[in-house]
Protein backbone atom coordinates (compact mmCIF):
# COMPACT_ATOMS: atom_id res chain seq x y z
CA UNK A 1 0.00 0.00 0.00
CA UNK A 2 1.17 3.27 -0.92
CA UNK A 3 2.42 6.05 1.92
CA UNK A 4 0.62 9.17 2.66
CA UNK A 5 2.43 12.03 4.31
CA UNK A 6 0.92 14.79 5.48
CA UNK A 7 2.43 17.95 5.33
CA UNK A 8 1.19 19.61 8.61
CA UNK A 9 4.23 22.46 8.48
CA UNK A 10 2.66 25.44 10.46
CA UNK A 11 3.40 27.71 7.39
CA UNK A 12 1.56 25.16 5.36
CA UNK A 13 -1.46 25.05 7.81
CA UNK A 14 -1.21 28.56 8.16
CA UNK A 15 -1.28 29.46 4.38
CA UNK A 16 -4.05 26.54 3.97
CA UNK A 17 -5.96 28.30 6.63
CA UNK A 18 -5.78 31.30 4.72
CA UNK A 19 -6.93 30.10 1.31
CA UNK A 20 -9.64 28.38 2.62
CA UNK A 21 -11.17 31.18 3.99
CA UNK A 22 -14.16 33.11 1.52
CA UNK A 23 -12.93 36.20 1.86
CA UNK A 24 -9.66 35.87 0.35
CA UNK A 25 -9.48 37.01 -3.33
CA UNK A 26 -8.17 35.18 -6.37
CA UNK A 27 -4.76 36.90 -5.91
CA UNK A 28 -3.79 35.86 -2.70
CA UNK A 29 -5.81 32.58 -3.80
CA UNK A 30 -2.92 32.07 -6.55
CA UNK A 31 0.20 33.43 -4.66
CA UNK A 32 -0.72 31.48 -1.54
CA UNK A 33 -1.15 28.11 -3.63
CA UNK A 34 1.98 28.88 -5.23
CA UNK A 35 3.75 29.25 -1.68
CA UNK A 36 2.84 26.01 -0.44
CA UNK A 37 3.49 23.94 -3.43
CA UNK A 38 7.09 24.74 -2.56
CA UNK A 39 7.26 24.20 0.74
CA UNK A 40 5.25 20.76 -0.29
CA UNK A 41 7.30 20.21 -2.74
CA UNK A 42 10.75 20.62 0.07
CA UNK A 43 9.05 18.15 1.61
CA UNK A 44 8.24 15.18 -1.86
CA UNK A 45 11.97 15.78 -2.27
CA UNK A 46 13.57 15.01 0.95
CA UNK A 47 14.12 11.44 -0.08
CA UNK A 48 16.35 12.22 -3.11
CA UNK A 49 19.26 10.26 -3.25
CA UNK A 50 22.65 12.17 -2.93
CA UNK A 51 26.62 11.39 -4.37
CA UNK A 52 29.66 12.71 -3.16
CA UNK A 53 31.68 14.62 -5.53
CA UNK A 54 35.01 16.30 -5.08
CA UNK A 55 34.96 20.63 -5.77
CA UNK A 56 37.08 23.48 -5.00
CA UNK A 57 35.75 26.15 -2.62
CA UNK A 58 37.63 29.40 -2.52
CA UNK A 59 39.94 27.75 0.40
CA UNK A 60 40.65 24.41 -0.35
CA UNK A 61 39.20 21.39 -2.18
CA UNK A 62 36.50 19.40 -0.42
CA UNK A 63 34.00 16.64 -0.98
CA UNK A 64 30.58 17.78 -0.82
CA UNK A 65 27.04 16.04 -2.10
CA UNK A 66 24.97 16.56 -4.40
CA UNK A 67 21.52 15.00 -6.08
CA UNK A 68 22.07 11.57 -7.78
CA UNK A 69 20.70 9.33 -9.53
CA UNK A 70 16.82 10.40 -11.90
CA UNK A 71 15.61 13.78 -12.83
CA UNK A 72 12.53 15.14 -12.15
CA UNK A 73 9.08 15.86 -13.74
CA UNK A 74 6.02 18.08 -12.40
CA UNK A 75 2.85 17.01 -14.18
CA UNK A 76 -0.03 18.91 -13.42
CA UNK A 77 -3.89 17.83 -14.23
CA UNK A 78 -5.51 20.50 -16.14
CA UNK A 79 -6.58 23.25 -14.73
CA UNK A 80 -6.48 23.95 -11.38
CA UNK A 81 -2.52 21.94 -11.27
CA UNK A 82 -1.20 24.90 -12.82
CA UNK A 83 -1.38 26.60 -9.72
CA UNK A 84 1.26 24.28 -7.79
CA UNK A 85 4.03 24.54 -10.63
CA UNK A 86 5.93 27.32 -10.17
CA UNK A 87 6.09 26.89 -6.94
CA UNK A 88 8.00 23.40 -7.09
CA UNK A 89 9.80 24.86 -9.95
CA UNK A 90 11.08 27.91 -7.37
CA UNK A 91 12.61 24.58 -5.46
CA UNK A 92 13.70 22.41 -8.60
CA UNK A 93 14.37 24.91 -11.64
CA UNK A 94 15.95 22.26 -13.99
CA UNK A 95 12.67 19.86 -13.84
CA UNK A 96 10.63 19.28 -16.70
CA UNK A 97 7.09 20.10 -17.08
CA UNK A 98 4.20 18.18 -18.64
CA UNK A 99 0.59 18.45 -19.05
CA UNK A 100 -2.34 16.63 -18.73
CA UNK A 101 -6.05 17.40 -19.36
CA UNK A 102 -9.08 15.52 -18.68
CA UNK A 103 -13.06 15.89 -18.45
CA UNK A 104 -15.77 14.01 -17.06
CA UNK A 105 -17.91 12.86 -19.77
CA UNK A 106 -21.54 13.70 -19.29
CA UNK A 107 -22.99 9.83 -19.92
CA UNK A 108 -20.67 7.55 -18.51
CA UNK A 109 -19.06 10.09 -15.57
CA UNK A 110 -15.98 8.57 -16.69
CA UNK A 111 -12.93 11.02 -16.70
CA UNK A 112 -11.88 11.40 -20.21
CA UNK A 113 -8.34 12.68 -21.68
CA UNK A 114 -8.13 15.52 -23.79
CA UNK A 115 -4.29 16.27 -23.49
CA UNK A 116 -1.24 14.64 -22.62
CA UNK A 117 2.42 16.16 -23.16
CA UNK A 118 4.60 14.74 -20.91
CA UNK A 119 8.84 14.61 -20.88
CA UNK A 120 10.50 12.41 -23.44
CA UNK A 121 13.03 10.74 -21.41
CA UNK A 122 10.65 8.13 -19.65
CA UNK A 123 13.40 6.11 -17.69
CA UNK A 124 15.01 9.04 -16.43
CA UNK A 125 12.52 11.12 -14.50
CA UNK A 126 11.04 10.83 -11.55
CA UNK A 127 7.43 12.33 -12.18
CA UNK A 128 5.04 14.71 -9.34
CA UNK A 129 1.62 14.81 -10.32
CA UNK A 130 0.09 18.11 -9.03
CA UNK A 131 -3.52 18.77 -8.55
CA UNK A 132 -5.00 20.49 -5.41
CA UNK A 133 -7.74 18.99 -4.20
CA UNK A 134 -8.61 14.88 -3.93
CA UNK A 135 -12.04 14.33 -3.57
CA UNK A 136 -13.11 11.17 -5.22
CA UNK A 137 -9.71 10.60 -6.65
CA UNK A 138 -10.95 10.19 -10.13
CA UNK A 139 -9.20 12.70 -11.82
CA UNK A 140 -5.72 11.53 -9.96
CA UNK A 141 -6.55 7.84 -10.82
CA UNK A 142 -7.09 8.49 -14.70
CA UNK A 143 -4.59 11.10 -15.14
CA UNK A 144 -1.45 8.17 -13.42
CA UNK A 145 -3.18 5.46 -15.35
CA UNK A 146 -2.69 7.25 -18.46
CA UNK A 147 1.05 8.53 -17.59
CA UNK A 148 1.69 4.42 -16.81
CA UNK A 149 0.75 3.80 -20.51
CA UNK A 150 3.21 5.74 -21.63
CA UNK A 151 6.05 3.70 -19.71
CA UNK A 152 6.70 6.10 -16.98
CA UNK A 153 6.97 4.13 -13.51
CA UNK A 154 7.88 6.46 -10.69
CA UNK A 155 5.12 9.07 -9.71
CA UNK A 156 3.95 10.72 -6.46
CA UNK A 157 1.10 12.32 -6.02
CA UNK A 158 1.04 16.03 -4.68
CA UNK A 159 -1.89 17.09 -3.55
CA UNK A 160 -3.19 20.14 -1.02
CA UNK A 161 -6.69 19.07 0.26
CA UNK A 162 -8.08 15.76 -0.06
CA UNK A 163 -10.67 13.62 1.77
CA UNK A 164 -10.45 9.56 3.09
CA UNK A 165 -12.66 8.61 0.08
CA UNK A 166 -10.20 10.28 -2.26
CA UNK A 167 -7.18 8.63 -0.61
CA UNK A 168 -8.19 5.17 -0.48
CA UNK A 169 -9.25 5.14 -3.72
CA UNK A 170 -6.27 6.36 -5.26
CA UNK A 171 -4.27 3.94 -2.92
CA UNK A 172 -6.57 0.81 -4.19
CA UNK A 173 -6.25 2.12 -8.18
CA UNK A 174 -2.16 2.89 -7.09
CA UNK A 175 -0.70 1.45 -4.99
CA UNK A 176 2.55 1.97 -5.66
CA UNK A 177 2.12 5.82 -5.89
CA UNK A 178 2.61 7.82 -3.02
CA UNK A 179 0.56 10.76 -1.67
CA UNK A 180 1.99 13.81 0.10
CA UNK A 181 -1.10 15.88 1.47
CA UNK A 182 -1.31 19.66 3.29
CA UNK A 183 -4.72 18.44 5.20
CA UNK A 184 -7.05 15.39 4.92
CA UNK A 185 -10.77 16.70 5.64
CA UNK A 186 -13.96 14.87 6.96
CA UNK A 187 -15.44 14.01 3.96
CA UNK A 188 -16.95 14.60 0.75
CA UNK A 189 -20.86 15.75 0.80
CA UNK A 190 -23.72 14.57 -1.78
CA UNK A 191 -22.29 17.16 -4.54
CA UNK A 192 -18.80 15.12 -4.18
CA UNK A 193 -17.29 18.71 -2.91
CA UNK A 194 -14.52 17.85 -0.14
CA UNK A 195 -16.40 19.49 3.61
CA UNK A 196 -14.96 21.40 4.55
CA UNK A 197 -12.66 22.02 1.90
CA UNK A 198 -12.37 24.99 0.12
CA UNK A 199 -14.82 25.14 -2.80
CA UNK A 200 -13.66 25.25 -6.47
CA UNK A 201 -9.59 25.45 -6.69
CA UNK A 202 -9.55 26.27 -10.26
CA UNK A 203 -12.47 28.46 -10.58
CA UNK A 204 -10.64 30.50 -7.11
CA UNK A 205 -7.06 30.10 -9.11
CA UNK A 206 -8.86 31.57 -11.96
CA UNK A 207 -11.37 33.73 -10.91
CA UNK A 208 -14.05 32.30 -12.97
CA UNK A 209 -17.17 30.83 -11.44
Amino acid sequence: MSKVTVVDHPLVQHKLTLMRDINCGTKDFRQLLEEIAMLMAYEVTRELPLEEIEIETPITKCKSKIIAGKKLGIVPILRAGLGMVDGVLALVPTAKVGHIGLYRDPETHLPVEYYCKLPMDVAERDLIVVDPMLATGGSSIAAIEFIKRRGYKSITLMCLVGCPEGIEAVQKAHPDVNIYIAAIDEKLNENKYIVPGLGDAGDRLFGTK
